[in-house]
């Protein structure tokens, strides 16, 4: 038995589809079942009601269940919020998992990290990010690790962010100059390498894998690339990382749904890329571009 956490956010919703198609039928933790049964194929999977934040409703969630994918992390593109906090969710949430994993004789858990998860100052998202693979690691369990660079696809929280910021603002700040690099990778294909992890569990345990797809852009060739897709013409105006920082903060204080958070702007103090071969050269296949998507189907 398969059981995904985070199975109504962005990825879990792509490899529920997925797994589905397939002929599985995985069961979901999820807070709301209807809510739940409104976005995923209620008739074909199992709804287990719980939370990773709440330890108490994961023993049931848990029985029978071999494998567990571990998607249920806030993102930095959210912000914080009563009854969702980055520590509550990654790092609590996480720990509540795996030891309810290992009192229910789960074998192996998979967890959906993000490229460049680093140590940092205590409290911050990229630490809580940090301290969830870390426990998963000394989990005891087989584990494997998912670090993708950022992802696009129909309604992908990065590219709608920026999306959203060109639609709505004559400029564009172009964060830290402009100039770090991104790897973006199609939802799809990290489903894919998702689907290729459960099969081959004896190559891929104990393994972490940073993925990429097959184009480096700037952040500044991101936005080009938005922009004539958009058919829009935006002012873009090189803007160092702490100004914007200082916007993000305000972003957040008056808008329920921002285009930028301060989490997110950790996203911009490294280049966040990898291998351009390494979807390739570790699962056997080429991921789709980003340019030809934007060609195929728009933003």
């Amino acid at each position: 038995m398969l059981l995904i956490t985070g199975a109504t956010g962005y990825v879990g919703r792509h490899l529920v589809a997925r797994l589905v198609q397939n002929g599985e039928r995985p069961r979901c933790l999820v807070r709301d079942v209807k809510r739940a049964a409104a976005v995923l194929p209620a008739g074909q999977v199992a709804f287990a009601q719980g939370d990773t934040t709440r330890a108490e409703t994961l023993a049931t969630a848990l029985q029978g269940v071999d494998t567990v994918i571990h998607a249920a992390f806030m993102t930095a593109d959210r912000k914080q919020s009563s009854g969702n906090h980055y520590y509550e969710t990654n790092v609590q949430g996480t720990a509540n998992l795996v030891q309810a994993a290992r009192a229910a004789g789960v074998a192996r858990i998979i967890e959906m990290s993000g490229l460049g998860t680093h140590p940092d100052k205590p409290g911050t998202y990229m630490q809580g990010r940090y301290e969830a693979e870390r426990m998963v690691k000394e989990s005891g369990l087989e584990w494997t690790i998912i670090q993708p660079s950022v992802l696009f696809g129909k309604g992908a929280p990065f590219i709608k962010g920026l999306t959203d910021l060109i639609r709505t603002s004559p400029v564009v700040p172009l964060i830290g100059g402009g100039k770090i690099q991104f790897q973006p990778i199609f939802v799809e294909d990290v489903v894919t390498v998702i689907l290729k992890v459960l099969q081959e569990r004896e190559r891929t345990n104990h393994k972490t894998y940073i993925i990429g797809g097959p184009e480096y852009y700037t952040f500044t060739q991101v936005i080009n690339a938005l922009l004539h897709t958009m058919h829009k013409n935006r002012i873009k105006a090189p803007a160092p990382n702490a100004l914007v920082g200082i916007g993000a903060a305000v972003m957040e204080a008056v808008l329920p749904k921002p285009p930028l958070t301060k989490a997110a702007m950790t996203l911009f103090t490294f280049d966040n890329i990898t291998d351009i071969h390494s979807v390739e050269r570790d699962f056997g296949f080429t991921p789709v571009a980003f340019s030809k998507f934007l060609t195929e189907q728009g933003v």
